[in-house]
């Protein structure tokens, strides 16, 4: 088995008061998934974390059941049953990322939904697999609006993201890549990744570094020390000071190095 580390730390909400994470891990034999639920801001629908939690209870359940399920395949389900049971309707519902990775003694797969990357550490350096079908969509300036993200959200020219729409799953990132050829994967929610991607803390082999030689918990300390210089929010524009943090570390490498030691 390769080593599994994760860290995890609360943000706070958009009034700058400390509430629980909407971030949550799922692991499995094989699998590893993490997900971030959306700050819901529409009046009269649950929270983001309350729709990660359930989609997280169910994904769980499903990998127990259905161990080797297509990871599309038991996404969509998921989506399905949550939507079903919770009568949520498309496009008005809270929603989720979906970032998930399996590994077999033959490949490591990666499925990403919306901002929640997975990196995949090979020999010709980290393969960063990002969905940012969310960020061109604000380059663009074309989600200024409520009503423009409700129209764009889970649609064809827009953004997937788990919600109340199946056919999200489908529309989700794929990767895979040799086992052999893996040395390690991490991911990410965007409380952490945003190190990476827009404060420049370190890159994606700094953060496994970091990892192997502190543990996850350091990368996401490193992460909130940027944002402790930055409290007014200033040099690096964002709506809250300190955003949930979810990291997993899956060390192949420490597997293949307990095989050579075993007799």
């Amino acid at each position: 088995m390769p080593r599994i580390d994760i860290a995890e730390h609360p943000g706070v909400g958009l009034d700058g008061l400390p509430r629980p994470t909407e971030d949550r891990v799922v692991v499995a034999a094989d699998t590893v998934v993490v997900l971030d639920g959306a700050t819901e801001m529409r009046e009269g629908l649950p929270s983001g974390g309350w729709y990660s939690r359930l989609l997280a209870e169910r994904i769980g359940d499903r990998l127990r059941a259905n161990a080797g399920e297509d990871l599309g395949t038991l996404l969509a389900e998921s989506i399905a049953h949550v939507a079903a049971e919770q009568d949520l309707t498309p496009r008005r519902a809270p929603s989720s990322t979906v970032a998930m990775l399996r590994w077999t003694p033959e490949h490591v797969e990666a499925l990403v939904l919306a901002d929640s990357p997975v990196v995949a550490f090979t020999p010709d350096g980290p393969d960063v697999v990002h969905d940012d079908r969310l960020d061109r969509l604000r380059a663009a300036g074309a989600l200024r609006t409520r009503a423009e993200v409700d129209r764009l959200r889970n649609s064809e020219g827009g953004f997937w993201v788990a919600e109340a729409v199946p056919e999200a799953a489908s529309h989700a990132l794929r990767r895979r890549w040799p086992r052999a050829g893996v040395d390690a994967a991490v991911l990410a929610t965007d409380g952490v990744s945003v190190g990476v991607d827009t404060y420049g803390v370190f890159d994606w082999p700094g953060v496994l570094r970091l990892s192997r030689s502190a543990g996850a918990e350091a990368v996401l300390d490193a992460v909130r020390r940027a944002e402790a210089d930055d409290p007014e929010c200033r040099r690096w524009p964002r709506s809250k000071r300190h955003d949930d943090q979810a990291l997993v570390v899956i060390d192949f490498a420490a597997d293949q190095a307990t095989i050579r030691d075993e007799p």
